[in-house]
This record gives C-alpha cells, structure tokens and sequence, in this order.
C-alpha cells in the first residue's frame, strides 16, 4: 500500500518560489504561457476548478487544464502514455497501480478525505424512508463498479451494514441483487439517481452539491459503519510542468486550499498529517 504524506513547509516553498520566479523580462511581458494538466477523480471536480482558477489568477500566462473520470480510467489512461502533470485519485489502490508501473514520481500525498451517503430522487417513486429500505425486492440500484473507488467503498459500506444492528444479515445480498446498473465514476451515479433513472444511489457526501440537492433526498450511513475514502496525489513522471504541479499542490495542502475543499463537502487533512 501506497503511504501518501503531506510536503514540508519549507522544501515546498522552494519550490513554489522557483517557479513564481521566471527569467527577467518574461513574466513582465506576458510573452510566456504555461499549461498545467491535472488528471483528477470526478468527485474533486468542483472544489479543484476553484482551486485552479484561484492558481491562474495568482499566476498570469498560467493556464489550468483537468481531465476528471473515475480514478482507474486515469490511471489506464497514463498507463497508455496520456500526458498530464498531476495524479490525483480518489483512493489509494488506484495511486498504488500508478506508482509500481513507474507512472508518477516519488511518493504521493494524502490531501483530503471523504465520506460516502446514499441518495434517491426527490419524487422518492420507490419510497425509500431509511437505508434499510434500499434491500426490499424491486428496488433499483446504481453504483459505481468495482474497479471505481466509489463502487469499492459503497460495497465495502453495504457489506458493513448487513453486520450492524438494524439491518438483517442478509441485507449486502439482497442490496447487491437490486444494482441495475455499475459506472464508471460517481457523477454518472449521481446524475442517474437524479434523474430518476434509479431509485438509490451511494455516493460521496461531498457530490451533494447546491445544485444537485434540490433533486435528491438524502440517507446518511451511521459513521460506525461507513468508509472514509482517502485521497492522494502525485506529480506524473515526465510532466511538463512540474514546477506548477508543486505550485498546485501547495495550494491544494494550504490552509485556504483545504478550506476549499471542506467547503465544497470534503474533509481536509493537511493540518493532521504527520
């Protein structure tokens, strides 16, 4: 398993002063321009298109770019010689197939955390009143795959229900036989349970969003029981611009960039890390 860490205060800022610091006459000219591609879980989209624009106004000439799917369709998709500068994945396992196929350079760093919650449509069709409901025969399920991080931590919690008290201990088989439908990142999952295309859903807490509350009812799984997903991030070997990449993450593990991230659902990390 892939041990993510946070960067030094100091070594970071180093780093964040070279690349602020171009050669003389450059950045007075607005000659130069630079673009920064991160490659990022679907869930951390809203909070890092803030923390990007935040970074371009910062840094005149820089432009960020973000590729968001399901972490393992990034991974493939860098495995498959995709440039891009940045990794950030929605769980570990995904960050540990990065780095054993040499994929991204030294170790990554564990930036947020985040909790996983089920939803159906706000017209409830199937009325759906607790998380227990969501096993009764004819209800209609869509999860994230396996493969997915969100799918790995909705079985994972689905499983740990069936052994709480409350719910019967065959509720993980039953649960699992309702699934109609797996994707391949949580906003497909959302946006089906929105839709009404299904009738629950689980997703991750910080996916319900302003906009996308008005459409969904929410369940909140007991935190005895539920999963904290673990989100790290690397810089890609052979980007072309590592030095934004450092600059993106320092903001990212900053007190104002992890106050983003809490205030778009996540949970922030950095001030507990060793």
């Amino acid at each position: 398993m892939t041990r993510a860490r946070t960067l030094p205060a100091l070594a970071m800022l180093a780093l964040l002063v070279a690349f602020v610091a171009p050669p003389t006459g450059r950045a007075a000219t607005g000659a130069t321009s630079q673009t920064l591609q991160v490659f990022a879980a679907a869930s951390l989209a809203d909070a890092f298109n803030d923390l990007g624009r935040m970074l371009e106004q910062r840094h005149p000439g820089l432009v960020v770019r973000f590729n968001y799917t399901g972490s393992q369709q990034l991974a493939a998709q860098l495995e498959q010689g995709a440039v891009a500068d940045l990794y950030a994945s929605a769980d570990d396992r995904w960050m540990s197939y990065a780095k054993d196929r040499g994929l991204v350079a030294g170790d990554p760093w564990l930036f947020a955390r985040n909790r996983l919650v089920v939803i159906v449509p706000k017209t409830n069709p199937a009325r759906i009143q607790k998380v227990q409901d969501i096993a009764k025969g004819g209800i209609k399920i869509v999860l994230g795959a396996d493969a997915v991080p969100v799918g790995r931590y909705s079985r994972m919690v689905i499983r740990n229900l069936s052994r709480s008290e409350g719910f019967p201990s065959d509720f993980a088989t039953r649960t699992l036989a309702n699934v109609v439908s797996e994707e391949e990142n949580v906003k497909s999952v959302v946006s089906k349970v929105q839709l009404g295309e299904a009738d629950a859903g689980i997703v991750y807490h910080s996916d319900v969003t302003p906009a996308v509350a008005r459409y969904i009812r929410v369940f909140e799984v007991p935190d005895s029981v539920n999963v904290i997903a673990s989100y790290p991030m690397a810089l890609v070997r052979g980007g072309t611009a590592p030095e934004a990449a450092k600059a993106f993450m320092e903001l990212v593990l900053s007190a104002e960039g992890q106050r983003v991230l809490e205030r778009h659902g996540l949970m922030p990390v950095a001030a507990s890390n060793p």
